[in-house]
């Protein structure tokens, strides 16, 4: 079954469950209240009989009976209400009607209905009964009801006294009923009406429901058919939230998740862009040595390398072949680092030791592309790192301003900042735009590609490879750069676990 008729279904249940529930306690109630009322309108005729009924002996100060012409004539008035009622002495004997006015009877019946022991006592205590529903009409003939549902009766028992000053004296009752058929033509008719209602609430609730659950299903549509473009490769789908309920907030939580696969997806995108670049690269790098290799090896073969030239050769192929192992162990070490294969050996030692010998043993390769070092470390720099990790990054940075410069100053500062070694490396070469600084930590990516062969750092792994150790270490290393402008690399080693003192020799 549909969702959206699964929600008219729980809408409407919901809705008709109400409207019966208050339907049938609206007709308990006015069934209530309609016998309440009869009860209260029969007691007040009672009263107004009991007024002018009882017929006094002011002489001998005794009840002598009761006023029939009276009776009579409320018999008359109250007939066309379908009221009757009926009057007991003190003796419970009934003195009216008499058998002059049974022709206001019902064919072959009148009204007297019977008073229990238990009644009788109540109306002298002066409390008024009223009675539900029963026979209260006997036959003319025999002394037994007559049971036909049109002459029963609710009734009201009201005790009369006669009271003359201080003096009050019990000298009969009053029972008067009302036809419950009268009663239940008006409970027929609010049925009825409640009916109509209850038919034309049901069908408001039909079209209710089905709005209500229109509007739910429409908005899981939307997410549903959001998903299925992002299932297609549509990324850039988005769901309106008005952040009011559960499902805004799970089209909040869809959208998050579509930045998220898209940021991915254009991750994945320029990673397997840099893996292209990355197998055309690790090719071309590896091309060069093995065809110096292989032309050398077929010269040696065919003896057409001169004898005197085979010792140069000779050592030509072993500085190629070197290159090739150390392009294989650089992209060792690179994974190795990046996977955290390889453990850090932490210890205390002077940084400012290690600088100025990386300076002189740099010195050499700087002179060759006319470059020169400008070092300013205090006398001690405590360093807490890995020392050959921490020699092998600075070396590379090192090696790279020296690639990129030419006829520069290459500017070595050091310094402390709170628990950290702060190492910045200045050139003042041809610098990089903000799209080359955000590549150059990706394996053989060359801000300068016409450098790809040059003799210092031809491979393109030594920023990559000290990134990752930067990282291991807990560091950071920043870039700032532009445009024939040079480059500056900062580099910090934080504190951590320094606990020892740096022994000066």
């Amino acid at each position: 079954m549909k969702l959206i008729y699964q929600q008219m279904l729980a809408f409407f249940a919901v809705i008709i469950t109400v409207i019966v529930v208050l339907g049938f306690a609206f007709i308990r109630t006015t069934k209530t209240m309609i016998y309440q009322n009869s009860w209260q309108q029969l007691q007040q005729y009672a009263t107004s009989i009991e007024k002018e009924a009882i017929r006094y002996n002011t002489r001998t100060k005794k009840v002598v009976g009761f006023n029939q012409q009276f009776l009579n004539d409320g018999t008359a008035i109250l007939r066309d209400q379908n009221i009757h009622f009926s009057v007991y002495d003190a003796t419970k004997k009934v003195v009216y009607p008499t058998t002059m006015g049974l022709n206001s009877m019902p064919s072959g019946s009148f009204y007297a209905p019977s008073i229990s022991g238990a009644d009788w006592r109540k109306l002298k205590q002066n409390k008024t009964i009223t009675k539900s529903p029963h026979v209260s009409f006997k036959s003319r003939n025999h002394d037994r009801p007559v049971n036909t549902p049109a002459l029963r009766t609710i009734d009201v028992l009201v005790p009369l006294f006669y009271k003359n000053g201080t003096t009050k004296k019990f000298v009969g009752a009053i029972s008067i009923g009302s036809f419950e058929q009268t009663l239940q033509a008006n409970e027929q008719q609010i049925e009825n009406n409640l009916f109509i209602a209850l038919l034309v609430s049901g069908i408001a609730a039909l079209l209710l429901s089905y709005i209500l659950a229109r509007y739910s299903v429409r908005r899981i549509n939307r997410l549903r058919y959001a998903t299925h473009s992002v299932a297609s490769g549509d990324f850039d789908i988005h769901v309106d939230s008005n952040h009011k309920d559960e499902i805004d907030d799970l089209a909040d939580d869809f959208n998050g998740m579509v930045s998220s696969l898209r940021a991915s997806n254009e991750e994945i995108k320029r990673q397997e862009k840099r893996r292209r670049e990355f197998m055309a690269d690790a090719a071309h790098e590896m091309r060069t040595p093995l065809t110096t290799i292989n032309g050398i090896l077929e010269g040696l073969a065919y003896d057409a390398i001169p004898e005197e030239d085979k010792a140069h050769s000779i050592v030509l192929m072993q500085n190629e072949t070197k290159r090739l192992i150390r392009l294989v162990n650089e992209n060792l070490d690179y994974e190795k680092i990046r996977t955290g294969q390889i453990a850090l050996n932490k210890t205390n030692f002077d940084g400012a030791e290690v600088l100025h010998n990386l300076v002189e043993q740099l010195t050499k390769k700087a002179a060759a592309a006319e470059d020169q070092f400008s070092l300013t470390v205090p006398e001690t720099l405590p360093v807490w790192a890995d020392y050959d990790r921490f020699v092998q990054v600075l070396f590379n940075i090192m090696q790279n301003a020296i690639q990129f410069s030419q006829k520069g100053t290459i500017v070595v500062t050091a310094s402390r900042s709170d628990h950290a070694a702060v190492i910045a490396v200045q050139d003042h070469g041809i610098g990089m735009t903000p799209e080359q600084v955000k590549n150059i930590w990706e394996r053989y990516y060359k801000a300068d590609p016409s450098r790809k062969n040059t003799k210092y750092g031809e491979s393109g792994l030594g920023l990559a490879i000290s990134h990752q150790l930067v990282q291991q270490h807990g560091g950071t290393i920043e870039v700032e750069s532009e445009p024939d402008q040079g480059t500056r690399f900062t580099v910090t080693f934080p504190d951590e676990g320094f606990d020892k003192p740096i022994i000066e020799d």
